[in-house]
């Protein structure tokens, strides 16, 4: 049976650096050592060539200088003396070969060179090792005038042997290792601290805690590509961050609604099996047409509850979407005229009040605010629209009884009663003022809550007008520390 083998995983050389920073550094270390290495070896021809030639250059300018000397008839004596530093052999040879004069370093030796320039090439540049006590010299030799018995002037010195030695050659090697020493030494160091911000992002991210994304990763001056990922960074944890909020939002709004479910809905659910139980146990005793009258009333009651618990649970769930224009004295217009009420309902409507809004939220906040009113008002209930300032405002106000400033926070908890007068039999869910309240903050606005010129409740909402920029993030509830939220249920 064949077996198959599994490729081994390719490793990186263990001399390859892990770091980019290693990396960056080494590759110009690479970068400099192939080019600083063939320019110094290059350079240091070049030099080695310059001062060769430069050698030369003062022998032919000593040999000349000696050589218009004669012309003028200046070197009479057996002694001359060279005025070109470096170049202190020199001879005036006559046209038969005998050394009518020299320089104190050339005394005692023969001629310099035998080689004699021709008329026709009057300069000639010759190097020998003829003499073993001068060694090797480097010599220019110069007639002194063109005809055929001239006077030749030999000038000329040792051939410089620091320079055969290689002592130049290990100058320029320490120079370019000094050179990429240092190249390797400012990639280090400015690719460190070009890095650094990227490390201290790393380390903020590390520390950043999945419950806490608060916390933003520093960002440095500048629009490089360092600081454009530091914004991207920290915009990203910004997006989380909401998006967290809105997730607790969601998950405290279902933890809201089981715990209100469950609440709420325990009493008329053990009422309506407590009496079923009965009917089924004392069945001739029973009335069927009352025990379905008060059941369906009960089964309403929960339905009604269910209702509202899912809409309140819906709009603090997340951002609201299907926002239209909403004139609000339509909308008070049309959902009046479709009410059946006890009392009179006046109107004082201000047209053109336009809010950005879902239209059926704004409908739930008026009818739950008119029913409120209805149950408490005496004589009659009045609503207004009106601008004031950048808000629009809904009022709906009684001739009840009010509501004492003390009870004017705690009558927005859900499901809560300010006396036992209003009980459950009163009508309405006990949430119908906690979703006006949620409806509001939804939209950017808030609700308060007042005394009426006739001494009942007068309740105030606002909504941004359109086009009005709101003062937070729609989908972020207010603090109850901005908005005084007051209501009866």
């Amino acid at each position: 049976m064949r077996t198959r083998t599994t490729p081994a995983r390719r490793r990186l050389p263990l001399w390859r650096p892990r770091s980019i920073r290693g990396r960056v550094t080494a590759l110009v270390a690479v970068l400099a050592m192939l080019l600083l290495v063939p320019c110094g070896i290059l350079a240091g021809m070049v030099a080695r060539q310059e001062l060769n030639n430069a050698g030369w250059l003062d022998a032919r300018r000593a040999a000349d200088l000696m050589a218009a000397a004669d012309r003028a008839g200046k070197l009479t004596g057996p002694v001359i003396t060279s005025s070109v530093p470096g170049v202190d052999l020199v001879q005036l040879v006559g046209p038969d070969g005998r050394i009518l004069a020299s320089s104190p370093g050339a005394r005692g030796h023969g001629r310099l060179s035998t080689v004699s320039p021709s008329p026709e090439d009057p300069q000639r540049d010759v190097q020998t090792c003829a003499s073993p006590r001068l060694g090797c010299i480097r010599v220019a030799a110069v007639r002194v005038i063109p005809g055929q018995n001239s006077n030749v002037i030999y000038a000329g010195g040792p051939v410089r042997g620091v320079i055969s030695t290689g002592v130049f050659d290990a100058l320029f090697a320490v120079q370019v290792a000094a050179l990429i020493s240092l190249a390797i030494w400012a990639t280090w160091k400015i690719t460190g601290r070009t890095l650094r911000p990227v490390e201290a992002i790393r380390g903020e991210l590390a520390a950043t805690n999945v419950n806490d994304l608060s916390s933003r990763v520093p960002q440095p001056d500048g629009d490089d590509e360092i600081s454009r990922l530091a914004r991207t960074v920290n915009s990203t944890l910004e997006r989380l961050e909401h998006a967290k909020e809105r997730m607790d939002r969601v998950l405290a709004a279902q933890r809201q609604f089981t715990s209100d479910a469950s609440h709420e809905l325990r009493t008329p659910v053990a009422g309506l099996r407590a009496q079923l139980e009965e009917a089924r146990l004392h069945p001739e005793d029973t009335d069927l047409p009352d025990l379905l009258d008060r059941t369906l009333g009960d089964v309403d009651r929960l339905q009604a509850i269910l209702t509202d618990l899912l809409l309140l649970a819906k709009v603090g769930a997340g951002p609201l979407t299907q926002l239209e224009d909403v004139d609000l004295a339509d909308t008070v217009n049309l959902a009046v005229s479709r009410r059946a009420d006890r009392l009179p309902v006046r109107l004082r409507l201000t047209p053109g009040v336009v809010v950005k809004a879902v239209d059926t939220q704004v409908t739930r906040v008026l009818t739950n605010l008119l029913d409120n009113a209805q149950r408490h008002a005496k004589r009659a209930v009045l609503v207004e629209v009106r601008r004031e300032g950048h808000w629009a405002e809904l009022i709906v106000a009684d001739d009840g009884d009010g509501i004492a400033e003390a009870d004017r926070e705690r009558v927005f908890e859900r499901f809560t009663r300010l006396d036992a007068s209003r009980c459950r039999d009163s009508g309405g869910t006990g949430l119908g003022l906690a979703i006006v309240r949620d409806i509001a903050r939804a939209h950017g606005g808030s609700i308060k809550v007042g005394t009426s010129q006739a001494g009942g409740a007068r309740f105030v909402v606002r909504f941004p007008l359109a086009g009005e920029p709101a003062p937070h993030f729609p989908d972020a509830p207010l603090p109850l520390a901005t908005t005084v939220a007051t209501s009866r249920r």
